[in-house]
């Protein structure tokens, strides 16, 4: 019974997180509270200081979420791409096709928790730049591993490419809301471009199909 009654609270914690990251994607952080979550969920508030002591601690619950989900919709399936310039493109084409999907109804998360959380020091601006640090060295990386593969020229920049590939992912967070769909067309072409014209071998990177997808 006390094995039940813990997987059940798992269950709950797991639904109200997912719910609040969905909600911080539209209304920030600072906009979730446990009544409103504890409402959409059937539960009580109290039941939910259980998992959560305070405001804080839920966000850096949410924050903590939303990076798992990042890793299950982004990096994972990107992982899978042989490694070097092509998962390069790989994380950034899976990236545009989360955002794409409409997995959250802002869009994205952390272009809205970080728009908010930049300027105000502390524990969950902390998280946010943990996780940001993380994709961000990640791509880097990545781009170093092909340099060091061959595949991207010797003279290719990595910090570059990733502030590069983060800042277009950013900006088609908003445009693609305001300007529609052609936002994730250009985006796609940006990056593509700009690895192909650093790439050893073009060929490489196959150009994507009206869907954006490799072929």
């Amino acid at each position: 019974m006390t094995d039940g009654r813990r997987a059940r609270g798992d269950r709950t914690r797991a639904a109200v997180l997912d719910t609040a990251v969905a909600l911080a994607s539209v209304d920030g952080l600072d906009g979730i509270t446990l009544g409103q979550l504890a409402a959409a969920h059937g539960v009580s508030k109290s039941g939910l200081f259980a998992h959560w002591r305070d405001k804080e601690d839920l966000q850096l619950a949410i924050v903590d979420r939303a990076r798992e989900q990042w890793w299950d919709e982004v990096m994972k399936p990107a992982l899978k791409t042989p490694r070097g310039v092509r998962q390069l493109w790989a994380l950034h084409e899976q990236r545009m096709d989360f955002y794409e999907r409409r997995v959250l109804p802002g869009g994205c998360f952390f272009a809205t928790a970080s728009h908010e959380f930049d300027d105000h020091p502390g524990p969950v601006r902390d998280r946010l730049f943990d996780a940001l640090r993380y994709w961000i060295t990640y791509l880097r990386s990545t781009a170093v591993e092909a340099i060091a593969m061959g595949e991207l020229r010797p003279d290719a920049d990595p910090g570059q490419l990733a502030f590069e590939i983060q800042a277009v992912g950013v900006a088609v967070v908003t445009h693609s809301r305001l300007l529609g769909p052609s936002s994730y067309d250009y985006s796609r072409r940006s990056i593509l471009d700009r690895l192909r014209g650093l790439a050893t071998d073009p060929s490489l990177l196959a150009e994507p199909n009206r869907n954006g997808e490799q072929p």
